[in-house]
Order: C-alpha cells, then structure tokens, then sequence
C-alpha cells in the first residue's frame, strides 16, 4: 500500500483526471491535498462525488490537508475570521470522517503560545472527537509545535511530519525522534536543505535511511506517503513522474519495515 498527496501537478480545479493517474500508476491511497490553501468550502454534493470517483478509482482517503484561507482563518486576530476559520476547519474534519480519513494536517504559528490557536483547537476538540478524526500539526517550529503537543491528549493532537521541512531546518531528525509517539501522518518528499522543493526522494539531502529508522519505531502504522510535485522534479510527464514516485516509495516502505526487525 502507498500514498500520495492529490496536488502532484496542480492543486485546484476538478480533481478526477489526477485521481485516475494516481490509481493507474498503482497507488492505493490519497492524501487530500486540493485547496490546502484556500477559502473554498465543500459542499455535501462535492464531498459525495470525491468518494465516487475514489470508489470508482480504487483509492482509499488517507488523511487530508486542511486549509487556513487568506479570509478564513483559525490563526486570525480578528473574531470573525477565526470563527469563519474554525468553521473551514470543521469542514474539512467532517469531509476527511465522510470519506474514510483519520487526520486533519494544520499548519500552526512559528511561535509558541498562540492565543487565537490555542482558543481554535479548543474549539474545534469536540466536534473532531465526534467523528474520529485528529488535528496533525505539521512541523515547522519545534518548539511551537511541542507547547501544542504538551497541552492536548495523543487522541486528538498528533504530528505531521514533513520531510522537505525538517531537512530545511538542519533538526527535523532530531526532533522528529523525540516525539515519534505522536506521529500520524507522513509528507515525505525531498530537497537540498535550502529551499521547499518537493522533489522525489533521493533526489536531496534528506538520509532516508535514518527516517525510515525512527519512523519503524514510531506509533506510525499507515502506508507511507509522499507529497511530491513535479515542479521541480524534471520530469515533464506525468505518468513517468508518478512511476518514480511510485518506484521511490516502495522503496522507503522497504526500509521502514527492514528496520522494524
């Protein structure tokens, strides 16, 4: 079983056409990862078509990107934006539950102690508990993401792991094997330790043995997952792109599991 995120070639727009390459090159699963960045809201009509064409497809949801929106957002200063935020939050929480998913992945401030954060993800701990899903706040600034870790249960707060930003940061290693406990959701991709360049792995930096090492002694248990993009990949083709991608990841899920024994 592996995974890859929806966004491989774009990020908008109807989705159906990527789904179908990413079944066809073999892929079992889908991070969902349209409009991460955005206000959009999906309607129940859209929510029910995605799980048609991932039915139809073969394909299992994952876990999910969630947005914080340019107007919509949990992180806002301003009341009406961070309810508004809430709300997209809680969008897709119930759009990841309707289709089959377990994590919310969210991106957080830099800084620790968020006052507009903390308020949302108290918020929102009821209605994401209702339906079995967690929030996955995806690695940037360890010492930001510790304090949330500290002060929410394993049940609803985990950690989104990312790759390409622990590489940039010259610690997320380092770090990552400090709170393996909470690991749930994987966005595996590489770099050369300067810039976010989704690039398939082993095309960087990044020591995908030692990942491999802390993620098989982790409470991770999912397929391995991958958010590559082919802007920066060399490959103009997309089927050839997600060939590789899919060839990579097996790969990694190799290592992972020779390193379990």
């Amino acid at each position: 079983m592996l995974s890859i995120a929806t966004d491989y070639a774009a990020d908008k727009g109807d989705p159906s056409p990527y789904l179908r390459r990413i079944a066809d090159a073999g892929f079992t699963h889908v991070h969902w990862c349209h409009q991460w960045n955005t206000d959009f809201v999906y309607m129940d009509a859209e929510i029910e078509q995605i799980g048609k064409w991932l039915n139809e497809y073969g394909l299992e949801l994952l876990d999910l990107h969630g947005s914080v929106g340019p107007e919509k957002s949990w992180l806002s200063a301003r009341e009406y934006e961070r309810l508004a935020g809430v709300a997209l939050v809680k969008n897709r929480i119930e759009m990841t539950a309707r289709l089959g998913g377990d994590a919310v992945v969210m991106h957080i401030p830099g800084e620790p102690g968020s006052e507009p954060l903390h308020r949302s993800l108290s918020e929102l701990e009821p209605f994401a508990r209702e339906r079995g899903v967690r929030i996955a706040v995806e690695n940037g600034v360890f010492a930001a993401i510790s304090d949330v870790l500290s002060q929410y249960s394993p049940e609803y707060v985990g950690l989104c792991y990312d790759s390409g930003h622990g590489n940039m940061s010259g610690e997320g290693l380092d770090r990552l094997a400090e709170n393996t406990d909470r690991l749930c959701v994987l966005h595996l991709h590489d770099n050369d330790g300067k810039s976010d360049q989704h690039q398939v792995p082993f095309m960087g930096t990044i020591d995908w043995k030692r990942l491999a090492g802390i993620v098989a002694k982790s409470a991770y248990s999912k397929p391995v997952q991958m958010e590559v993009s082919m802007k920066q990949s060399g490959f103009e083709d997309e089927i050839a792109f997600l060939d590789k991608a899919r060839e990579v990841g097996v790969r990694i899920a190799e290592l992972i599991e020779s390193a379990k024994s």
